[in-house]
């Protein structure tokens, strides 16, 4: 009551005679104005560094092809590449010159399967944890992923579209962000992380707390799929993120079970498309992506238990498939005797042979980390993009980290929340980059250390690491 007074006499009492029934709006409308300029006002400081930055004598990893390029010059500036040439480019008083001493410049990188909120915090203080503290140790994690040389991830799933902000702003440090926000899923499928306690559900009644911090949205109707969808889009999606099948962290969600129907799959693709963007599932067994391809969907994440006739038809339909060498930490991880053990004993050996079956179809592959509730296995990044070795030449892995993986996110369209092209080294791309201390395409284990080996870690045209100018 206090403030209203005080406002109405900055505002000016209202002519009940005049306006009426429509003050509530001039005061809206007036809130609206007032609050506008602290806003403008609090816009991340200007950066005074560097107008451009100059990389001499590097070796190019263009993201496209396996061979480095002769020793060429690139010149940045503003956040993208303006000039690439083997000839010396001058450098004017307002640019960083960076001797690169024959060292490779290449994208930064791209993990397409991250959850930038799920990181650092237990599965408890996810779901019961203070919503500040959360959102401080995810921007603490998102400062650590950026220097670890990952420039943009593909966020399936998670309450990210504060941290995307802030970051984007300026007022954080970290990594692209393309966000599915809320994963969807039905009662009891592979997200649903509500106690048995909070049953029975009554749709439209009040949300568990899981579900209104953003980390998962039930959604047990096709209508209920086309709101959930539609909320997150509203907030910034870039993609829709279902779980059609089980998985193994959710306590009450086995691995066989088939969740959503494939009418409510239809009804997220159409949403999705009506949006110009995509729909992604996670999905293990054949029954769960063969529900997700008869309903359309753009991409399967993990597809682990499928069988050779599911990737033949995976690969004929053109549909992209994001895996991750997830390393036997994450299994070993989870107690012996747990259901999540249980679970990842039934999951974990057919990573092999899924990509075994995606080298053999040339089905489009993304590679993702899907990194959840551990520090130390997201400070291993890095080290399970190397762990491709097994499956691909250090090229073929790079590559698909850097152009394929950006091609993905083109799939975005409009939604899409960066423009410019990214995951290469080319004259007018975004300038997200690495300098590597040494040759990543003889040696893939040099994006294990990245503390030791990228030296410089530039994205979008700023400098965030260089331990070569002192």
């Amino acid at each position: 009551m206090r403030s209203c007074t005080w406002l109405k006499k900055v505002l000016g009492a209202p002519d009940s005679r005049a306006v009426g029934r429509f003050w509530p709006v001039a005061l809206l409308a007036s809130l609206l104005a007032m609050l506008s300029v602290p806003a403008m006002a609090q816009q991340a400081p200007a950066d005074a560094g560097p107008q451009a930055t100059l990389f001499q004598n590097v070796r190019i990893f263009d993201g496209k092809n396996a061979n480095l390029s002769a020793p060429s010059n690139v010149l940045v500036r503003g956040n993208t590449i303006e000039r690439i040439s083997t000839d010396a480019i001058a450098a004017d008083a307002n640019t960083l010159v960076i001797d690169g001493g024959g060292r490779t410049l290449m994208p930064g990188l791209i993990d397409a399967h991250w959850h930038a909120m799920f990181i650092r915090p237990t599965p408890a203080e996810m779901l019961t944890g203070n919503e500040g503290y959360l959102n401080l140790i995810a921007g603490d994690e998102a400062k650590d992923t950026l220097l670890r040389g990952f420039t943009t991830v593909r966020d399936v799933g998670g309450p990210v579209f504060g941290l995307k902000q802030a970051i984007d702003a300026g007022f954080a440090v970290g990594p692209r962000i393309y966000p599915a926000g809320a994963m969807i899923t039905v009662t009891s499928g592979h997200g649903d992380f509500r106690s048995l306690s909070d049953l029975p559900r009554q749709i439209g009644g009040p949300l568990t707390r899981g579900e209104q911090l953003g980390g998962y949205a039930i959604a047990d109707s096709p209508d209920e799929v086309r709101v959930r969808v539609r909320e997150q889009l509203m907030q910034g999606a870039s993609q829709i993120k279902l779980t059609a099948g089980g998985g193994v962290s959710s306590p009450f969600s086995p691995i066989d079970v088939v969740t959503f129907t494939v009418p409510e799959l239809q009804a997220a693709v159409e949403a999705a498309h009506n949006w110009g963007t995509y729909v992604t599932v996670h999905a293990f067994t054949p029954a769960a992506i063969e529900s997700a391809i008869a309903a359309g969907v753009t991409c399967i994440e993990h597809g682990f238990l499928m069988t050779e006739a599911d990737a033949k038809l995976i690969a004929q339909k053109g549909i992209w498939l994001s895996l991750q060498p997830l390393p036997d930490e994450m299994r070993t991880g989870m107690p012996v005797g747990s259901v999540q053990r249980e679970k990842a004993d039934e999951v974990f050996p057919g990573i092999a042979r899924t990509y075994e079956y995606a080298k053999k179809y040339k089905i489009k592959t993304a590679f993702g980390t899907d990194v959840l509730f551990s520090r130390a296995l997201a400070q291993q990044q890095g080290a399970i993009l190397a762990s491709l070795a097994r499956w691909y030449t250090p090229a073929e892995a790079l590559i698909m980290a850097t152009s394929t993986n950006a091609e993905l996110l083109k799939l975005s369209g409009k939604r899409a929340p960066y423009a410019g092209t990214l995951g290469v080294v080319e004259t007018g791309a975004l300038a997200d980059l690495l300098l590597v201390d040494g040759n990543p395409l003889q040696n893939l284990n040099l994006v294990a250390d990245p503390a030791r080996n990228f030296v410089v870690i530039m994205k979008d045209g700023k400098v965030y690491k260089n331990t070569l100018s002192r």
